[in-house]
């Protein structure tokens, strides 16, 4: 029987439960999961090993590659730079960035980028790996390429480049990039142990993933952007595994934390911009979250979601609340947050499984929360 270590409030225990059962059905092998209510911590779990052969415990403050759960901290600055009125989000990518009026995206809006929908999901350039570390070449790639589709028409899963693109955005009118911006402006005031761009002294705290045990092949993609856009770069998780994937910043794939840091930060918007004696945004900077962007079978996923200013929102592929938003990783890494019950779920793990954006272990997770916090309230 694994060891389950932290900490679980009374009422909680159906996620202790739910946590410890995908443990003993092989489901996980390293994990963590936390949970903040109200902008305070009454879940903050781990357990398990950091590798299939249990050479070590995952610790407290274990941290693993979490992959577009990345995503949700980068379109958070942006977030936050609109609500400081720095960025309009209804603006012209090119007012901040005018190289990117180039091949027809004069009219391509800041709002575009956050919802998916700029028609840029992937590089027409054949690119390496190695190339994502280069920012000045993926991110002025990009700028020169044409749309490949109609921008604001459709969504389009932008697996990798919505990191470049929302994140030299926020280079262009800060000043520094999106690592530094997030640390200096998210996490640190929070003390949240999450990185874009991991530092060194860090190294000794990270899990290697564990690759699914199966991949989708080009083949089983939903048309050819989908193909487009996963194939270039073909990335598999033993990218993650080397230092410079580690160092660079790569907003929408790199960030490096655990379930507590993940929840730490969401806990804020859950509720209403400020937790903990740390403000992030005013309370119409959060509802700007749910300004619906998009809504329909994405192009890339090939599922129907609903995207908002930044994050998924409640709909056929995750029903709830009308502010619920959520988002997650390649693998199954997830964040949940809910404005109403100003409520947040967390969850994070090294063994991987195939689905893009989370899957059942995260969900027993998210329904075992709820029946706690029903069980509390009735």
């Amino acid at each position: 029987m694994v060891e389950i270590s932290g900490t679980c409030g009374e009422g909680f225990e159906p996620v202790r439960e739910a946590f410890a059962s995908n443990f003993e059905q092989g489901l996980d092998v390293g994990a963590s999961v936390a949970v903040y209510l109200r902008g305070e911590p009454v879940v903050d779990l781990w357990g398990g090993q950091l590798d299939k052969v249990g050479s070590e415990p995952w610790r407290e403050d274990t941290i693993v590659n979490v992959w577009s759960t990345t995503k949700t901290m980068t379109n958070l600055c942006a977030l936050i730079l609109a609500d400081r009125g720095e960025v309009d989000l209804a603006s012209p990518v090119a007012r901040y960035w005018p190289e990117f009026a180039a091949a027809g995206k004069a009219s391509v809006e800041v709002r575009h980028l956050l919802a998916h929908t700029a028609g840029l999901s992937g590089w027409t350039e054949p690119l390496s790996v190695s190339d994502l570390y280069d920012w000045e070449k993926a991110t002025s790639l990009l700028a020169a390429q044409e749309p490949w589709w109609e921008p604001g028409s459709s969504s389009g899963y932008h697996a990798v480049t919505q990191g470049y693109l929302v994140g030299e955005v926020i280079r262009r009118v800060t000043g520094v990039s999106v690592g530094r911006f997030f640390a200096e402006e998210v996490a640190g005031p929070l003390g949240a142990d999450f990185f874009i761009g991991t530092p060194p002294e860090a190294d000794e705290r990270v899990g290697l993933l564990i690759p699914p045990e199966t991949m989708p092949t080009l083949e089983d993609m939903p048309g050819e952007i989908a193909i487009r856009t996963f194939a270039n770069p073909l990335l598999d998780a033993t990218s993650s595994w080397s230092i410079p994937w580690r160092r660079a910043e790569i907003p929408a794939a790199g960030g490096h934390g655990n379930a507590r840091s993940v929840a730490a930060v969401h806990s804020v918007v859950a509720c209403g911009g400020e937790a903990r004696g740390i403000r992030l945004l005013s309370r119409a900077g959060c509802e700007i979250i749910f300004e619906e962007q998009s809504n329909g079978k994405d192009l890339v996923l090939g599922v129907p979601i609903r995207f908002g200013m930044g994050f998924g929102l409640s709909g056929e592929m995750m029903p709830a609340g009308p502010h619920t938003y959520f988002w997650g990783g390649w693998g199954g890494s997830l964040v949940v947050s809910d404005l109403d019950t100003e409520l947040t779920v967390a969850y994070v793990m090294n063994k991987m499984e195939s689905g893009m954006v989370g899957d059942l272990r995260g969900a027993s997770l998210v329904l075992a929360v709820a029946s706690s916090v029903l069980g509390a309230s009735s």
